[in-house]
């Protein structure tokens, strides 16, 4: 039996550390490597003791202990050490040898590595990695793309270590997404979505504990309540069990009330945001929520602007501000509204996912497969969901489905909410009670389902000022209007 690896992993923080056991744990042998070599010192002396590891202090070393093809997979900071760490190992390798990326990189970062990689006679993948470090360890939900050459090398010990769904449990969250950047394209969507899951379920908890006046406590029956039902998801799941921890710190009461309301962001959002705009598609949740967390970091301004800004005063409509009261005192009805409001927009939040990435899919001319995409992220991620498994059965059964909400399932479901998603939004802004998420989740239905917008006004605008021309509904072509010449004159 040879004493070569199977899996070269570089990167010894807790994800590289994490997967690398993980790999080891479903049979392979595993090189490891750290720029500090410290790390694989102390990794050979732990966790990996008695394990079949190979702990190596230089790249030849590594690379020589290594069967053929050689798989190296790099977990290093995203950016310029990704170059660096390729430009070492390149030498080392031959002709069809694989390099792995597993940060969290830039898909156009990949799509220049892939060619990069490939014009040395190499195979290159860009690879998403979600579930944090319980799911490096224990099974991550893993979006491989780039030389589809690499992948019948590397399907075993992905889909031996990514985590598994279905009745059996033995469908792996992992399969090929597609060429060059697409997998790292799909992870930042996650992410994206990811972020939109979160403010939403902030706003949800805003309203509950602020309008409704719920106390932690019962905060963890309504969420352990709705993470059985159709909301169903590691993020509600993760929710439940924080409003359950009191302070472990020398503070009195619950931890979570303890915590400086200031968010931090990795960047991915932001990217998300960005590649929208260019692609010009509204994914208007993540940026709704990438904007919040602007102004969560925006504290101390916050906290001048409280003490000169006012909260609303009742309306001029008694029957409205008796309305609102009636729903938020009604606590039951009041909750089951905010669950609805919340699954309604979680729905829009994954529909503009989807869309943008059919869009950059055509752009780049990648081939994704969406259903596949759902199932990726149907276990081991951060956004793991009960209803991934119906976006997945919805791309199944019309794999050119043109948006979520004109599938009979997320129809009927937006159906069932609208009541309750509007009176909710309507009830924060009488409340002064922030919920952008909820707010631009229901802008975004409403302008999707409306035949005509606004926007012949606007363009009127742009040909009045700028000469920029407008088409007509009746009749085809680009036309322009002297609009001073024609108007009324102003008294």
């Amino acid at each position: 039996m040879s004493d070569l690896c199977d899996f070269g992993l570089i990167g010894l923080a807790v994800m590289g550390e994490n997967l690398a056991l993980n790999v080891e744990s479903r049979g392979y042998r595993v090189a490891v490597f750290n720029r500090t070599t410290e790390k694989v010192d102390e990794l050979m002396a732990t966790r990996a003791k008695g394990k079949n590891f190979v702990g190596c202090h230089s790249i030849p070393e590594m690379v020589k202990n290594l069967k053929r093809p050689r798989v190296v997979m790099m977990l290093v900071k995203a950016g310029p050490a990704v170059d660096d760490l390729i430009d070492q190992l390149t030498p080392h390798l031959e002709p069809g040898d694989i390099l792995i990326d597993g940060g969290n990189t830039h898909y156009v970062d990949t799509e220049r590595r892939t060619k990069h990689v490939e014009s040395k006679g190499l195979l290159f993948v860009g690879s998403g990695v979600s579930g944090g470090e319980e799911g490096a360890l224990k099974g991550p939900s893993l979006m491989p793309g780039g030389s589809k050459e690499a992948w019948p090398a590397i399907k075993p010990i992905f889909q031996a270590i990514s985590a598994k769904v279905g009745p059996n449990n033995d469908i792996p969250c992992c399969e090929w997404v597609g060429p060059r950047g697409a997998g790292h394209y799909v992870k930042m969507v996650h992410n994206g979505i990811e972020y939109g899951d979160m403010q939403l379920i902030c706003e949800a908890y805003l309203l509950l504990k602020e309008a409704a006046g719920l106390s932690n406590e019962e905060l963890y029956d309504v969420f352990e309540d709705w993470n059985n039902g159709d909301l169903q998801s590691y993020l509600i799941e993760i929710t439940r069990d924080i409003f359950s921890v009191r302070d472990d710190q020398g503070g009195n009461g619950y931890l979570v009330d303890q915590i400086l309301d200031v968010a931090g962001a990795k960047g991915t959002g932001k990217w998300m945001s960005q590649l929208a705009l260019d692609l010009g598609v509204p994914s208007t949740l993540v940026t709704t929520a990438v904007y919040a967390r602007c102004l969560a970091a925006m504290k101390e301004a916050r906290v001048r602007a409280s003490k000169v800004l006012s909260a609303p005063v009742a309306s001029h409509n008694p029957a409205f501000d008796a309305a609102v009261k009636e729903l938020v005192n009604d606590r039951t009805k009041f909750i089951e509204a905010v669950r609805q409001a919340l699954y309604a927009s979680k729905i829009c939040s994954y529909a503009q996912g989807f869309v943008q990435l059919q869009e950059a899919s055509k752009e780049l001319n990648w081939g994704l497969n969406y259903g596949d995409c759902a199932l990726l992220w149907r276990g081991g991620c951060i956004i793991r969901a009960q209803f991934l498994d119906r976006i997945k059965e919805a791309f199944d059964a019309d794999p050119n489905l043109e948006n979520l909400l004109l599938h009979p399932f997320f129809k009927k479901a937006i159906d069932n909410a609208q009541e309750s998603w509007r009176a909710v939004v309507m009830a924060a802004s009488h409340l002064g009670l922030p919920v952008p998420a909820f707010t631009t989740a229901l802008g975004y239905f409403d302008s999707y389902r409306l035949a005509r917008l606004p926007s012949n006004l606007l363009q009127a605008q742009r040909d009045y000022f700028g000469a920029h021309t407008y088409q007509r509904l009746d009749r085809q072509g680009a036309f322009h209007s002297e609009w001073l010449d024609l108007r009324k004159e102003p008294s």
